[in-house]
């Protein structure tokens, strides 16, 4: 397999110039969705070899009363909800899983966010609280806990059709929030690094990772002030004809 597994595109709007002036932080990375067992439905998302440093440096608070189920909607989304089993890695929040409490895992709401899933196919719904990163894998947006997954229905069928109707956010939250790219899966981890070096050299501000999941090898940008637009600018740059490798928006808090 070749290393230009990438190509990273010029546009115009984006100046490396401007991220190399950009202050770093000390904050680097989150875990990427926990999953370390690997059910009939959803393959595990990437884990870091060692534990890393988060965007926070205490979890955020849990919620102390979920919202009623009848609770204003602050935000609607719709798409494909699958589900994780038992893990001995912690969630993005800190938290060990075991996959018996009412939990999720979604890529961009903020952590500890209580949202109602409702299968479209069957009504089913319950109050789960995000409380991990993931799914990263093409054309799902969320996965859901054991526990989750059972009460609306979507462990036996193992992929359903979900509406996420996010009922409450943390309290405090930063609105803008921070951000990072993660791409992947890489087969070959050569590939990975060929990327992870081609993004230090065009963003020497950033902060860039490559390591191993369980799907393969990963790499994670990180813009020098964690900002949306800057990650997503990057992103906007990054394209493969591996159909394995997806460039995923992943915020941190």
């Amino acid at each position: 397999m070749g290393h230009r597994v990438f190509t990273l595109a010029h546009p115009s709007h984006i100046s490396n110039k401007r991220l190399a002036a950009l202050s770093m932080t000390g904050i680097l990375f989150l875990a990427g969705c926990h999953h370390n067992q690997q059910t009939a439905y959803t393959p595990p998302p990437p884990i870091p070899a060692t534990k890393p440093e988060t965007a926070r440096q205490t979890p955020p608070p849990k919620p102390e009363n979920l919202p009623d189920a009848h609770a204003p909607v602050l935000a609607t989304e719709t798409g494909i909800a699958t589900w994780y089993g038992p893990s001995t890695r912690h969630t993005a929040d800190g938290e060990p899983y075991t996959g018996m409490e009412m939990t999720a895992a979604h890529r961009t709401l903020p952590l500890n966010s209580v949202i109602r899933v409702t299968n479209l196919a069957t009504g089913q719904s319950a109050i789960v609280r995000v409380n991990d990163r993931g799914p990263f894998v093409r054309g799902r947006v969320l996965d859901l806990s054991i526990a989750a997954a059972r009460a609306t229905g979507v462990y036996r069928a193992g992929a359903s059709k979900v509406r996420i109707d996010v009922l409450s956010y943390p309290p405090n939250f930063d609105k803008a929030g921070h951000w990072c790219v993660q791409i992947g899966a890489f087969a070959d981890q050569s590939d990975a690094i060929t990327l992870k070096q081609q993004l230090l050299h065009r963003y020497n501000a950033a902060k860039v990772i490559e390591f191993p999941g369980d799907t393969g090898y990963w790499v994670r940008f990180t813009p020098p002030d964690l900002d949306r637009q800057h990650a997503l600018q990057a992103a906007s740059t990054m394209h493969t004809k591996e159909p394995s490798v997806d460039a995923f928006l992943v915020r941190l808090d």
